[in-house]
């Protein structure tokens, strides 16, 4: 475990940097991240670099015992570089050409982009990469922040159609995938396509999906292009950082060519912009939902199956939210000692010192903006000293040694710890689910992140830790796929696919394998319901249709607000559902195990399940609240061999820490939780849920 914070040493007088420094690793800090916005004092004019002021910050850094993370700064080209390639510059679906004055103003298909950026990154790579300070690299910075995946521009215009090319071969092909002749949209040649969502109305959705992966595709060969200049003349760690819960581009591709994943945790202004209800965000206005953000630290894990990273942990009040209340005492200490509850190798706060001008003026730190500690300091102290990384700290030797700490080897340390506390149960996730929902939603409270979190929240709340393992990595053998491998299914007793909208015959056949071999599938809503370029499957959920025993024969596409209930098999009280129902009917070994309530459905059936194998797998129609869905999980979760107990309202559970969210002390048998604290009491403690059979 290692604390870091986010620094910038251009930002304030020399004199400063050696009292910085050392006050840092008297904290217990052992890793800054510099530099990934700072390429206009790098390079002030074309060709003509100033290395003098990162020299001695990297120097001043290493004597202090730090060692350092390096950004490239590509994420704010400079105005000189902007006015003598404008065409860099991103297009939004307006048409209108998004301009210099803030930042990722560029388009990442840009060729004069991705020569300036191979340039400035060699450059660096060159003159750092062997430097006694430099423990890993950061490519650029939250790829896609303010809406930049996709652009519309003349470079990615020019892209496209090579893309779609290569994608289907043959333009009769995209016809027919895309399903063209539906308002005679047929094409004679792959040149004619132009780039969707500037249409009079909506465009082709299987058109819009293949534009997603087109922009995906750039920033993975993006990031390609960095790490391939790094490696020229570094052999560190190259990690990138990424957003909550952020979705548009696919993250298990980019994963795939680094050495480690990281995001940036803020859990105030995350809740602040997410879809919960109201009073939900009034409960928890100082502390985050506690789901929202173990969600993102699960996710970011399972990108990889290792250690993670958080590059930037809210230290106090944000600047960017709708609303940016401040946190509670004890918030920041919670939040980084979730991060490593769930696996984080690193915590690393943003910013060290409060930014005393520009846009991020009223961001906090763990300094204020006149350099005296905030409360975030205070505790990131304490972290540190219970962590014992307050002692290490002052252990010159240690200080010695700290820059030159192999992060490979704590990160593999991390993996193999992880691999020995694997959880039972695992959600599957997907990317082009999720453009898939976006991109037709039916229901205007449908979302991807929504339906997740209704399986993923009541699971926690029951106590029991989840994996989220990557859709198109789930069930391949290890080793199989491109850069990552597969993900064995076989160390889980049950699996859950939440919105599992695109399905096709590979993922069908390697689900089925693993439920014949023993295990247990849920299927949610409007699984099974596309194929890969977002046809309808002609009877969902398409080619899983025969394991779960179940067709769909219609859908209810409820507004926001409206529920209706449905009947449990062994369960007298009703359960709740809103949102989206998918109407079921049982086939051939398919039971019946919950009917709807509604006239209109005539009775259709709410969840099939069918024994297939030495397992079974099953098939949820409804959007369940979150009471139900706690009552439907609970029962299912015992009839795998699991033995789910509801934890009190706001605490939950992960690697042996007890985390409690909420403003009162809590008590479970012998365990004291204090209001908004975190307790390392073992899984032992109180009865946690735990495996009552197989595995």
């Amino acid at each position: 475990m290692t604390l870091g914070v986010c620094y910038y040493p251009e930002h304030w007088p020399r004199e400063r940097w050696e009292d910085d420094a050392r006050h840092m690793r008297e904290l217990g800090i052992e890793r800054v991240r510099i530099g990934e916005f700072a390429w206009s004092r790098i390079e002030p004019e074309p060709g003509r670099f100033d290395w003098g002021w990162l020299d001695e910050a990297m120097d001043v850094l290493a004597d202090a015992g730090l060692g350092v993370i390096l950004g490239t700064p590509t994420a704010t080209p400079p105005k000189w570089l902007v006015d003598r390639f404008p065409q860099i510059l991103p297009v939004g679906p307006d048409g209108r050409v998004r301009g210099f004055g803030s930042r990722r103003h560029y388009c990442f298909r840009s060729p004069d982009y991705h020569r300036e950026t191979e340039r400035i990154v060699d450059a660096l790579a060159r003159r750092y990469g062997t430097h006694p300070a430099l423990v890993a690299w950061q490519t650029d910075n939250e790829y896609g922040c303010h809406d930049t995946t996709r652009c519309w521009c003349d470079d990615c215009r020019a892209a496209f159609p090579a893309w779609l090319r290569q994608r289907y071969g043959t333009i009769a092909a995209l016809n027919d995938a895309w399903w063209t002749t539906f308002w005679s949209q047929t094409y004679g040649t792959f040149d004619e396509i132009e780039l969707p969502e500037q249409a009079v109305t909506e465009s082709n959705p299987s058109h819009r999906l293949d534009f997603r992966r087109f922009a995906s595709d750039g920033v993975v060969a993006y990031d390609r292009l960095q790490r391939h200049a790094i490696r020229r003349h570094s052999d560190r760690p190259i990690v990138h950082n990424s957003m909550m819960l952020f979705g548009d581009y696919d993250h298990v591709d980019l994963a795939a060519g680094l050495d480690a994943i990281a995001f940036d945790n803020y859990p105030l202004g995350q809740l602040e912009e997410s879809p919960l209800p109201d009073d939900v965000k009034e409960r928890y206005l100082r502390i985050g939902h506690p789901d929202l953000v173990a969600i993102s630290h699960d996710l970011y894990r399972g990108l990889k199956d290792r250690p993670h990273w958080v590059m930037e942990q809210q230290p106090g009040q944000v600047n960017w939210a709708p609303s940016n209340p401040i946190p509670a005492d004890g918030a920041v200490r919670l939040w980084t000692l979730q991060g490593f509850a769930h696996g984080a190798e690193m915590v690393s706060w943003f910013r060290w010192r409060a930014a005393v001008g520009a846009q991020e003026t009223m961001h906090a730190g763990l300094l204020r903006h006149d350099g005296t500690p905030d409360q975030a300091h205070v505790e990131a102290a304490a972290v540190a000293d219970e962590l014992g990384l307050v002692a290490v700290a002052a252990d010159e030797d240690a200080q010695d040694a700290a820059p030159a700490r192999d992060v490979r080897a704590a990160l593999d340390v991390g993996a193999e710890a992880h691999a020995r506390r694997r959880p039972a149960v695992a959600i599957l996730f997907d990317y082009e689910d999720l453009w898939a929902a976006e991109i037709q939603p039916h229901a205007r409270g449908f979302g991807y992140w929504q339906q997740v979190l209704a399986f993923y929240a009541p699971l926690r709340a029951l106590g029991l830790e989840v994996d989220l393992v990557p859709k198109k990595l789930a069930g391949r053998p290890v080793g199989e796929s491109e850069g990552e491998g597969g993900r064995d299914l076989s160390p889980y007793l049950a699996v859950i696919a939440p919105a599992m909208q695109i399905v096709d015959d590979d993922l069908a056949d390697r689900l089925r394998a693993w439920v014949a071999a023993g295990g247990r599938l849920l299927l949610g809503p409007r699984s099974g319901a596309k194929t890969t370029s977002l046809r309808a499957h002609e009877a969902a959920p398409g080619p899983l249709r025969k394991l779960v025993g179940a067709r769909v024969t219609r859908v209810d596409g409820l507004r926001p607000g409206v529920t209706r209930t449905l009947r449990l098999d062994g369960h007298d009280a009703p359960l709740t559902y809103g949102t989206w129902a998918d109407l079921l009917e049982a086939e051939e070994g398919g039971e019946v195990l919950a009917r709807y309530d509604d006239p209109a459905y005539q009775g259709a059936a709410a969840w099939v399940r069918r024994r297939y194998g030495a397992g079974e797998a099953s098939l949820l129609g409804a959007s369940l609240d979150p009471a139900a869905m706690t009552t439907l999980l609970a029962s299912w979760l015992r009839e795998a061999g699991l033995d789910p107990r509801a934890l009190p309202d706001g605490v939950r559970r992960s690697g042996g820490w007890w985390l409690n969210f909420g403003p009162d002390e809590v008590r479970i048998g012998a365990l004291v939780l204090p209001a908004y604290g975190a307790v390392l009491a073992g899984d032992d403690a109180a009865d946690p849920p735990e495996r009552t059979a197989r595995g």
